[in-house]
């Protein structure tokens, strides 16, 4: 499998179920200018104007695969205090289903980074070694009925000890098992389906290595020593190594990105394969797309999370597709930066199977009543439940989806799966929604979202004598 050769239409996330546990933390990041050295010591003043936080460790995992879609649950431990409740709040906020044991007499996981000009100059941490705690295991074993992954993140924190039982368990109700190791004993990992260590943290076990052939033939060794099905070993700049217990070795050279912040890039590895093998995809396919994802995780400050969007439009791109095809929040970004400039963004949205006159007209006078026109445009199963029939789309989204954005009345294409595109429309708030006038007694998908926001809804004429259903009936004749 490579990336010329996959097809984009198959990601699909959401029927993944994923359980995470371990090590849950609270990343904060205060920014602000350095302008002068302090005159009680030989270190930068930063001027902090603003302060963020986030989901960190195991969390950042749980936030990375409902970001691709998945269901989740996280279990883990926190204090009982501020950055617990703090950690709680920022979970739901996100979806994420979290079971937190709130320890009286151990603080949450903190770490403070402190950010100057996109520079991190110093991090805090705030933490203490937090027991295993049986309830929680028995609680999460309780769940693993509902999952076709558990991802155990070790971060050093105490939560993961010798979890070699959990792991059986686990399999024995059919339920693979990730471990992000932390631990240079991996015999506590024993029976793992997968393990992910960089490249510092495989050495630390099996010593140096100054090439794929050490690594592989350390990696079997490894495998068959404590029953792993497999390994990937995550090389920084030269990419990643996947080793399985049966099959071929596959190293993928580090997907072409610029390299902002390593920060959660592991996370994002591993929440991808979770979700990538939970959605039936074979292990090389799974290992490319988490080769991807981590790509685009390096280029954005701090942890953070990948969208299967995000790695579906990195793709379309790779595969030699429109720049115009967009995700929605790259699309939300654009839309945003427009509207801030004082420029018009009209929407509109529609099948556009086999394109004709009617639809050019269409697109050109939507076109001329703002400064960028974004199409929404349906997927193939979408099309289908609007009672196109089983035989449409004639053409399929890629296509679709390719001849929009050729045309030049079309600034950006972005695709949607639901029977209808409001959450869509909602989330992007043109300032001009357009729709054909046959629509002007009919609820429009969005309107109420758009108006709201200080927009508008307008109907265009579509020219008569032209149908896609008419053209495939003429062919068809």
């Amino acid at each position: 499998m490579s990336i010329e050769t996959l097809d984009i239409q198959q990601i699909d996330f959401s029927q993944s179920k994923i359980l995470v546990y371990g090590d849950v933390m609270l990343d904060q990041y205060w920014f602000g200018d350095t302008e002068r050295i302090s005159p009680e010591a030989p270190i930068p003043v930063v001027h902090v104007q603003r302060k963020h936080q986030c989901v960190g460790g195991a969390g950042n995992v749980a936030l990375g695969t409902q970001a691709l879609g998945a269901t989740v649950r996280l279990f883990g431990l926190c204090g009982d205090d501020e950055a617990g409740d703090d950690l709680e709040k920022l979970l739901e906020q996100n979806n994420v289903i979290a079971h937190l044991c709130h320890l009286a007499d151990n603080p949450t996981t903190v770490k403070l980074r402190i950010m100057s000009h996109d520079q991190q100059l110093l991090r805090l941490d705030f933490e203490k070694k937090t027991p295993v705690e049986d309830e929680l295991i028995q609680d999460l074993i309780s769940h693993l009925n509902t999952a076709q992954v558990l991802i155990i993140s070790d971060y050093a924190k105490g939560v993961v000890g010798d979890v070699s039982d959990l792991i059986a368990t686990a399999k024995q109700h059919g339920v693979a098992v990730f471990v992000d190791p932390k631990n240079m004993d991996f015999s506590v990992y024993r029976g793992a389906t997968l393990i992910t260590p960089n490249r510092k943290e495989f050495e630390a076990v099996v010593g140096v290595c100054h090439n794929n052939e050490e690594r592989i033939t350390k990696a079997h060794a490894l495998l068959e020593q404590f029953s792993f099905e497999s390994i990937l070993i995550t090389l920084g700049k030269e990419g990643m190594l996947f080793v399985p217990a049966v099959g071929m070795p596959l190293h993928l050279p580090a997907h072409k990105q610029e390299v902002f912040d390593v920060t959660g890039a592991g996370d994002t590895v591993i929440a991808t394969l979770a979700c990538a093998v939970a959605s039936g995809f074979e292990w090389n396919t799974a290992v490319l797309l988490s080769n991807v994802a981590a790509g685009l995780a390096v280029t954005k400050l701090g942890t953070t999370t990948i969208s299967s969007e995000d790695i579906i439009h990195e793709l379309r791109l790779e595969q030699g597709g429109s720049a115009r095809i967009m995700n929605k929040d790259t699309l939300s970004a654009l839309v945003r930066s427009e509207q801030k400039k004082g420029n018009k963004v009209v929407m509109t949205n529609g099948c556009f199977d086999i394109l004709h006159p009617g639809h050019v007209a269409y697109l050109q006078e939507a076109r001329a009543l703002g400064d960028c026109l974004i199409v929404a445009i349906n997927d193939d199963e979408s099309v289908r439940v609007q009672n196109k029939g089983a035989n449409r789309p004639i053409n399929p989204l890629a296509h679709r989806m390719a001849v929009l954005a050729g045309l030049q009345a079309v600034d950006w294409v972005i695709p949607f799966g639901e029977e209808t595109p409001e959450k869509l429309i909602s989330a992007i708030l043109p300032d001009i929604l357009v729709k054909g006038s046959d629509w002007q007694d009919k609820i429009i998908a969005g309107a109420k979202a758009v108006e709201a926001n200080g927009g508008m809804v307008k109907f265009l004429t579509f020219i008569d004598g032209y149908s896609t259903t008419a053209i495939i009936d003429k062919i068809r004749e």
